[in-house]
C-alpha cells in the first residue's frame, strides 16, 4: 500500500512540474520542425536486466508522450529517427521486434492519430521493410493525407548521406537528359529532391541517451538545427525532459552565421 500511495505522490509531483514548465514555454518562438534521435532503448533496458527488445517497447511510449505535447504546443513538423540504414547490423531478433512494432503501433494507434488531424510520413528506403510493415505504413499515410495538424516523418531504413546521394543523382540525370542547367541547381533546388520537401529545415535536434553525434541523420536538413543532448535514455523521456528542451531552444540567439 505504501509503494501505491508513493507512485500516486510522484506522478502527482510530475505533472506539477510538467505544467509549470508549460506555462514558462513561448508559444510565438516554438521550433517550425523538430527532430529526435530516439536513442539509448537497449541500454535502457540492459541497465535494468531486461532483453534490449523491452526497451523498444517501452520507447513507443515515450514516442506516445512527445506527439502529445508536440499536439499540444503547436509544433508543425516532428522528425523521428526510428530505423536507419546501419540498423541492419543489430541481432535479427531484434530487427523483427522492431519492425513488428512498428506495425502493432500503427493498427492500435492509427485512429488516435487520425483524429488528432496529425498526417504521417515515412522518410527511407521503405521498399526493404518488411510488408506487413509496409503495409501499415501505406494504410497510415493514405488515412491521414489530407490532415492539415502536426506532421509526423518517421524515418525507417533512413540514412543522410543515402538521401543526398539518391537527390544528386536525381539532379544529375535532370542535368544529362536537358531538363535542367547546372547554372539552375540551388540550394532550394537540391533540397526539394529531398525527402522533406516542402517542409522547413529542422530549427531543433534532441538526442538522448548521452551521446554527441547526430549519426547519418538530416545532414543536409540539420546545418543550422540548434542540438539539445540529455543524458536520459529514451524510454524514460518524459514531457517534462521535452519542455526542458523547448525551453533551452528558446533561450538561444540563433545568429545563421552572423554576429
Amino acid at each position: 500500500m505504501r509503494k501505491f500511495w508513493t507512485g500516486v505522490f510522484q506522478n502527482r509531483k510530475r505533472k506539477v512540474l510538467e505544467q509549470k514548465l508549460l506555462a514558462q514555454v513561448d508559444r510565438t518562438k516554438l521550433p517550425r520542425h523538430l527532430a529526435i534521435i530516439m536513442d539509448g532503448n537497449g541500454r535502457w533496458a540492459q541497465k535494468r536486466g531486461l532483453p534490449r527488445t523491452a526497451g523498444h517497447r517501452y520507447g513507443v511510449e515515450a514516442l506516445r508522450k512527445v506527439i502529445e505535447a508536440s499536439v499540444e504546443l503547436g509544433i508543425p513538423v516532428l522528425t523521428v529517427y526510428a530505423f536507419s540504414t546501419e540498423n541492419w547490423k543489430r541481432p535479427k531478433e531484434e530487427v523483427s521486434v522492431l519492425m513488428d512494432l512498428i506495425v502493432e503501433y500503427l493498427q492500435k494507434e492509427l485512429d488516435e492519430l487520425h483524429q488528432q488531424n496529425i498526417k504521417i510520413r515515412t522518410i527511407g528506403s521503405i521498399k526493404e521493410l518488411p510488408f506487413n510493415a509496409r503495409e501499415e505504413l501505406a494504410k497510415a499515410e493514405k488515412t491521414t493525407a489530407q490532415n492539415s495538424g502536426l506532421k509526423l516523418n518517421v524515418a525507417l531504413n533512413y540514412g543522410g548521406r543515402m538521401e543526398i546521394l539518391e537527390a544528386a543523382r536525381t539532379v544529375a540525370r535532370q542535368v544529362e537528359t536537358g531538363v535542367l542547367q547546372s547554372s539552375e541547381i540551388t540550394e532550394e533546388l537540391f533540397s526539394s529532391y529531398l525527402f522533406t520537401a516542402g517542409q522547413p529545415d529542422p530549427d531543433l535536434l534532441i538526442r538522448p541517451s548521452g551521446e554527441y553525434r547526430i549519426s547519418n541523420f538530416l545532414l543536409w536538413q540539420l546545418a543550422y538545427a540548434e542540438l539539445y543532448f540529455t543524458d536520459i535514455y529514451w524510454p524514460d523521456f518524459s514531457k517534462e525532459e521535452f519542455y526542458r528542451a523547448i525551453l533551452d531552444f528558446q533561450g538561444r540567439n540563433r545568429r545563421y552565421g552572423g554576429v
